[in-house]
């Protein structure tokens, strides 16, 4: 069986810099690896601010390839601080073709893999189908120094189909890179609901596949006063039976480092056998997108 892993989420604000943001990146990696964090994971597209509130054709500058200059600098701390580093970037793949991408940089530095959010929103400040084509990866998992895990992002989170996927490659450990947060005029009226629905959607991944989930989100205020976002953090760590074992604030930046035992997931599955009774042969009608 696995050994025990320990994860380090990496929860914080962005500036209008890229450079900046990736400074401030490397600080909490390595505050991470210090206090013993050994599969470091950081939020979604951590170089930039949420750049998805508007369209804005001009904003495809933040692009960059991948292997690039991200993978290469994370590569390089990896290495030398002997952690996995997951990274969440906007990846150009060719002109007129660009990806929402996690990368995964395993101990040695390698790029060991990449993750392409498969399912994107259109929703107000949330414009995404403008800059991103959908992933055409799947749902791999990712063997790393200490453990299986899988990678999905942000809207992923929220369709059981991904996370069941995902978790059958025998991952140990679901992470979730997300931006997400209150509209300003929501916030009174459906805020308390909006972030209860999120964590509940996540901790029935890991109720419904005995795995643990890590969601990794920013803080922050984002845009114009009247029509920005506000992201919620509240970064946390499900275990496979949805008990919460950390979690942070909604507005402060913070590392959470959490120990994970896979027994944990062993003890899960042989008691609340779900992956055993699932009905395979009776599920073919998921394929259509709706029944007549």
């Amino acid at each position: 069986m696995a050994e025990k892993f320990t994860v380090g989420l990496i929860q914080m604000s962005c500036s209008l810099d890229p450079r900046d943001n990736l400074v401030k990146a490397e600080t909490h990696i390595r505050e991470a690896a210090s206090r013993g964090a050994q599969i470091i994971c950081l939020q979604e597209l951590f170089r930039s601010q949420y750049f998805c509130r508007e369209e804005n054709a001009d904003l495809f500058e933040l692009a960059e390839p991948i292997p690039g200059p991200s993978t290469e600098i994370l590569g390089k701390l990896a290495r030398s601080l002997d952690v996995v580093i997951i990274g969440s970037l906007f990846e150009r793949r060719a002109a007129g073709i660009y990806h929402n991408t996690a990368v995964i940089l395993d101990a040695d530095g390698s790029l060991l893999g990449k993750y392409r959010k498969m399912h994107i929103p259109d929703d107000p400040l949330y414009y995404e189908k403008f800059y991103f084509t959908p992933g055409d990866l799947g749902f791999p998992n990712f063997d790393t120094k200490f453990g299986r895990v899988g990678v999905l992002v942000c809207w992923d989170q929220w369709y059981p189909e991904g996370a069941r996927l995902a978790s059958l490659g025998g991952a140990n450990i679901l992470f979730y890179p997300t931006a997400i947060g209150w509209h300003p005029s929501e916030k009174q009226e459906f805020g308390a609901v909006q972030l209860d629905a999120w964590r509940t959607i996540q901790r029935s991944h890991a109720i419904a596949n005995g795995v643990f989930v890590a969601a990794i989100n920013r803080v922050g205020f984002e845009g114009p006063l009247d029509s920005g976002l506000e992201f919620w953090g509240h970064s946390f760590v499900s275990d496979p039976f949805g008990r919460v074992l950390a979690e942070g604030s909604a507005d402060k930046e913070e590392v959470l480092i959490v120990e994970c035992d896979p027994k944990r997931v062993e003890e899960t599955r042989r008691n609340w056998p779900f992956l055993r009774d699932r009905r395979i042969d009776a599920y073919s009608p998921i394929l259509e997108r709706w029944h007549e």
